[in-house]
C-alpha cells in the first residue's frame, strides 16, 4: 500500500469532484444467475458464500480501479486484493474476516476455511491492512431485492450485499447490491465489474 498523487492518475478529476462530497457512494443493483455456483457447491461440497467471494475477487482483479482507494484525504494504491466476509460467532454476535484473493480456487477455499475458523475460535476479526478489501455481507435469513449500506466517512471500501438465493424455474438467482466510492471508480467501471462477476459465475460450471 502506498500513497499516490491523484493528479498523476486517471482518477484526478473524480478525486477533485467527490472526495469532499457529503455522500460520495453509489449503489448499483443486479440480479445474477448463480445456478453454476449452486451446482458446484453441491457437487464438490463447497460453501456457496466462499464461491461468491472468490468470483467477486476474480472479477475485481480484472478492473484496475479496484487497486485504488480513497483513505482519509489521500488516494492509496494497493498491490493485492482481499474479500471480507461476515462470520457468525454462533451466539447472535458477528465478526469479519479478510481473505486474501488468489486466482487459485483451491487455495482461496483453504484460506477461507482456515481464517473464518480462526475468527470463530478467537472471536476476533481478521484484518488485512495491506490489501484493498472488498466488503461483503450475506443476509441469508431472508430474500432481498436490494440494500443501500450506511456511509460513515471512514470506510470507503467497495461493498456487496445479498440475501437468500431464489429459485426461478430451473435457475437459482440472486439479487446483489454493489456500493462503491465515486472517487475510486465511475459507473462504467462498476458495471464492467458486475458483468465480469456474471461471467466468472457462468464460467464456474460443475
Amino acid at each position: 500500500m502506498r500513497e499516490i498523487d491523484p493528479v498523476r492518475t486517471k482518477r484526478a478529476e473524480a478525486f477533485g469532484l467527490w472526495m469532499n462530497a457529503p455522500m460520495p457512494m453509489v449503489t448499483l443493483f443486479k440480479t445474477l444467475d448463480v445456478t453454476p455456483l449452486v451446482r458446484w457447491s453441491h457437487k464438490y461440497h463447497c460453501k456457496f458464500n466462499m464461491l461468491m467471494c472468490w468470483c467477486i475477487g476474480k472479477a475485481a482483479s480484472q478492473v484496475e480501479e479496484f487497486f485504488l482507494l480513497p483513505v482519509g484525504d489521500k488516494l492509496m494504491e494497493y498491490d493485492r486484493l482481499a474479500v471480507s466476509t461476515v462470520v457468525d460467532l454462533g451466539d447472535g454476535e458477528i465478526s469479519t474476516c479478510d481473505i486474501p484473493f488468489t486466482p487459485d480456487l483451491a487455495r482461496f477455499e483453504q484460506d477461507y476455511l482456515e481464517l473464518t475458523g480462526q475468527v470463530r475460535e478467537t472471536r476476533r476479526s481478521h484484518d488485512l491492512g495491506d490489501c484493498m478489501v472488498i466488503g461483503t455481507s450475506a443476509l441469508v435469513q431472508t430474500e432481498l431485492d436490494g440494500a443501500v449500506n450506511i456511509y460513515a466517512g471512514c470506510y470507503n471500501n467497495p461493498f456487496l450485499i445479498w440475501g437468500r438465493v431464489r429459485r426461478r424455474g430451473f435457475k437459482s438467482v440472486l439479487p446483489v447490491s454493489f456500493q462503491f466510492h465515486h472517487t475510486q471508480m465511475d459507473g462504467a467501471h462498476a458495471a464492467a465489474f458486475l458483468e465480469g462477476l456474471r461471467q466468472q459465475i457462468k464460467g464456474l460450471s460443475a
